[in-house]
């Protein structure tokens, strides 16, 4: 496991030490209270600092192991669900192991709660929870890096400069994540490509079930090294996406401006944001493992993925009237049929930017009409 040790998450032994550096950290403090308290955080903050960290070391102090950790995370996870969701669903389970392990490769919404409503769909249902695939971009600062690793999440570097050392980093990773499965018997979660999908369109990259098979022995055929991964495709589906506007805006500035340049903590604040944020009903589905005999290439895997989440996505209504919206009256004001959330969402935010905020609803529908 050594050859991992600069991107696995933490393991058991080395809790303690992590826990007792997070509860010294003066920017976790901060976040925890721009994050808890954001109305107060600017002339307050002297005072609540103190205030947080006391409650972290009451709360977290006496953590020895991962599982430990997330137990203690198991009452935030409860009341954000309660606090930010009408309700949330799930789909499929019941077709999977909860004894075997599964490389989950999912459509992409949020940087936090896609993986955390897996999570505690996986934790409600008696499955093990997953190892977390994510960006080394998001990890800005040192606090965040071992949050993420105490909680699973193992690290994609993806700032690697120089095409030899990008090969060697994703051969490193493509070993590692078939050691979770077949090795560690590990639920394992990634994104069907890098980055969220800002125009609501879930599409699988080749390159990351090509990352997949970087490790995969020359005497092994290509259909068996993907059966033993135990891939399952996976949709999560927002009634009302809290960073839709965020999306949009950046969306815009790329295709309409010639680029966008991320504000300095952007991805922190959309963290928070998605986490907290009003987002009606979620239902994340479960789809089949992909356990055909007949690949040949990644293409044809990113296809079967693609195939799979377009046909268990969950609709709601706001995906649907977005579509008729933006493709049907696209220079109506506000049809009474839209949902109230949604018309006043769009009536917030500039004229430009309405096409970019209803695309991400209403591509879903496109998506599913064109697999049918």
């Amino acid at each position: 496991m050594t050859q991992f040790d600069d991107i696995r998450p933490y393991t058991d032994s080395e809790v303690p030490a992590v826990m007792r550096r997070l509860l010294r950290d003066q920017d976790l403090r901060r976040t925890a209270v721009a994050f808890l308290f954001p109305n107060a955080a600017t002339n307050w903050g002297w005072l609540l600092r103190p205030l947080v960290g006391l409650y972290l070391r009451l709360r977290f102090s006496r953590v020895r192991t991962v599982e430990a950790f997330q137990r203690c995370l198991e009452g935030y996870m409860k009341r954000l669900v309660e606090r930010s969701t009408s309700s949330f669903t799930v789909s499929g389970l019941d077709r999977l192991d909860p004894d075997k392990a599964y490389l989950f490769v999912s459509n992409h919404r949020d940087i936090v709660m896609d993986p955390g409503f897996m999570n505690w769909a996986l934790y409600q249902h008696g499955f093990q929870t997953v190892r977390i695939a994510i960006g080394d971009n998001l990890l800005s600062q040192p606090f965040v890096s071992d949050l993420m690793r105490i909680n699973k999440s193992f690290i994609v570097k993806r700032s690697i400069k120089g095409r030899r050392e990008k090969l060697m980093e994703a051969r490193k990773l493509s070993a590692y994540i078939h050691h979770s499965i077949v090795q560690d018997n590990a639920n394992t979660w990634i994104a069907q490509r890098e980055g969220r999908a800002k125009d609501g369109i879930d599409k699988t990259n080749p390159a990351v079930i090509g990352m997949f098979s970087l490790s995969r022995p020359k005497d092994k055929p290509y259909a068996d090294y993907v059966r033993e991964l135990n891939i399952v495709p996976v949709a999560i589906a927002y009634e009302l996406d809290p960073c839709d506007t965020m999306k949009a805006r950046e969306r815009y500035y790329q295709l309409e401006r010639g680029g966008y340049e991320k504000g300095k903590d952007e991805d922190v604040r959309s963290i928070a944001q998605g986490m907290s944020g009003w987002k009606g009903r979620v239902h994340l589905s479960f789809g089949k493992p992909l356990q055909e005999d007949h690949f040949q290439n990644d293409t044809e895997v990113a296809v079967a993925v693609d195939r799979q989440i377009h046909h268990i996505y969950r609709l709601f209504e706001t995906h649907e009237t977005a579509y008729r919206w933006l493709y049907e009256c696209p220079e109506a004001e506000a049809p009474p049929w839209v949902p109230k959330a949604l018309r006043e969402r769009v009536a917030q935010q500039p004229t430009e930017l309405r096409p970019y905020i209803l695309a991400q609803y209403a591509n879903a529908v496109r998506s599913q009409q064109d697999a049918d």
